[in-house]
């Protein structure tokens, strides 16, 4: 095995769960099993996991988060619709704080990205992956008033292959420091090699949008991307890990504060 393929591996875009719209494979079903099936062989060994489009939002969450409460190498991230669950938004991530959450995740689809989001990612700390659908103009207001929150924009903006869009994300991905993109769904490669050149391996996450998209496919086209082996490390595992560490030390901190008074009781 080639030496780059032994290093760790968080693919930080993985839908799992079961949606109700029938629309497309975004909203039926994403089993773990079949995601597993196809990562593990890939060397991936770690993933962000949300659900896939739905309707309901807080019933999926919570089969999300008995997953990652049983599975330590998985992440979650609480998925919100900000129409639907206007007015609480701030409610559904605190108590998905206190479940081990450690990120956000709202898509476009759904309804735009709002100040209750970004305000409830800036108090605790959580990287939000926004689906602006191709509108980089959203993107680039929210990400410019609250630079203290890091935002990740997958698909370079556009799972729809927009080039127009993908080309402008490229250039505010440079410009602005709190913002990220991840790898999934990109077919012009030639954008995403351009991404990782002009803002740097700090920027791009490895993402798959499985099992949607196969993983190992996706894994494939991220460990062509011209970085080195430091900068190889931090698009396959380094960025997201390093975007979710506040909130995950948090968690840990709050179980050991659990157990030390389980124990004195």
């Amino acid at each position: 095995m080639d030496a780059g393929h032994r290093q760790l591996v968080v693919d930080a875009h993985v839908h799992i769960g079961t949606g109700d719209g029938l629309r497309g494979p975004w909203d039926t079903e994403a089993p773990l099993s079949l995601y597993l099936r196809r990562a593990r062989p890939a060397g991936i060994r770690g993933a962000v996991i949300m659900a896939p489009l739905t309707s309901d939002y807080p019933r999926a969450n919570a089969d999300v988060a008995r997953i990652i409460a049983s599975r330590p190498g998985l992440l979650g991230y609480v998925f919100v619709n900000t129409r639907a669950e206007a007015g609480r938004v701030g409610e559904r991530v605190a108590a998905a704080v206190r479940q081990g959450f450690c990120g956000i995740k709202v898509h476009a689809h759904d309804a735009r990205i709002t100040r209750e989001v970004a305000e409830a990612a800036r108090r605790w700390s959580l990287p939000v992956l926004y689906d602006p659908a191709g509108d980089t103009a959203t993107v680039e207001m929210v990400v410019r008033a609250y630079p203290d929150v890091a935002w990740v924009v997958p698909h370079l903006s556009s799972f729809a292959d927009d080039w127009k869009a993908q080309c402008a994300f490229v250039d505010q991905l440079v410009r602005l420091p709190n913002l990220f993109t991840d790898t999934s769904g990109v077919r012009y490669y030639d954008l995403l090699e351009d991404a990782v050149r002009r803002a740097g391996p700090r920027k791009v996450l490895f993402g798959s949008d499985g099992p949607f998209l196969h993983p190992a496919v996706e894994l494939a086209k991220a460990r062509v991307l011209p970085v080195d082996r430091d900068g190889m490390a931090q698009v396959l595992a380094g960025n997201v890990l390093r975007l979710t560490r506040p909130a995950r030390a948090r968690f840990r901190a709050r179980s050991r504060a659990r157990r030390r008074r389980r124990r004195a009781a």
